[in-house]
């Protein structure tokens, strides 16, 4: 499930909500207790495959015989 990000618009309180896609947005704020939640757009991260035997190109490299 994804990650959002929220803000409320009267306090600034920021926080992350893991949230199904299809589920509503959040509206009211845990700190003032007011319906000024806002879901912000975030650039997201990339997708990244770490560790030995990941190419940039994201072809596994060959195993070598031993």
């Amino acid at each position: 499930m994804p990650t959002y990000e929220y803000q409320c618009e009267k306090c600034s309180h920021c926080m992350e909500v893991v949230q199904s896609i299809k589920d509503e947005p959040l509206k009211d704020c845990p700190a003032c207790q007011t319906e000024s939640l806002k879901r912000l757009i975030s650039g997201g991260v990339g997708f990244a495959l770490k560790g030995d035997g990941w190419y940039k190109d994201l072809y596994s490299s060959k195993k070598t015989s031993s």
